[in-house]
């Protein structure tokens, strides 16, 4: 998904928009995540990036939407750009460290 949503939108508040704005990535994330995933692969992995035009998008992890939005709100920007593409990926797990023993 690459969109530019209006924040100041003549029908809604600012506020009332970044709501709608995080209900709609929020459906879309769920959405991609129920997709059937490829053999041999754990899960969907996904990446963002968020920016007020396109140019100058930031990438960011998927768990940092709704803050990314509330900088939006916070900045007073007119529009905020996202950009979220799935991919397949594959969990990676992290070494017992022998020092740390509870």
């Amino acid at each position: 998904m690459k969109k530019t949503f209006l924040i100041s939108d003549a029908k809604n508040t600012p506020a009332r928009a970044i709501e709608a704005i995080k209900s709609e990535l929020r459906k879309y994330v769920k959405r991609e995540r129920n997709k059937q995933l490829p053999e041999g692969v754990d899960f969907w992995d996904f990446d963002c990036k968020v920016g007020e035009t396109a140019n100058n998008a930031l990438p960011l992890h998927v768990a940092e939407i709704n803050s990314a939005l509330d900088h939006a709100l916070a900045d007073e920007w007119a529009a905020v750009y996202f950009e979220i593409l799935a991919k397949p990926a594959v969990r990676t797990y992290k070494a017992k460290d022998s020092t740390s023993e509870l």
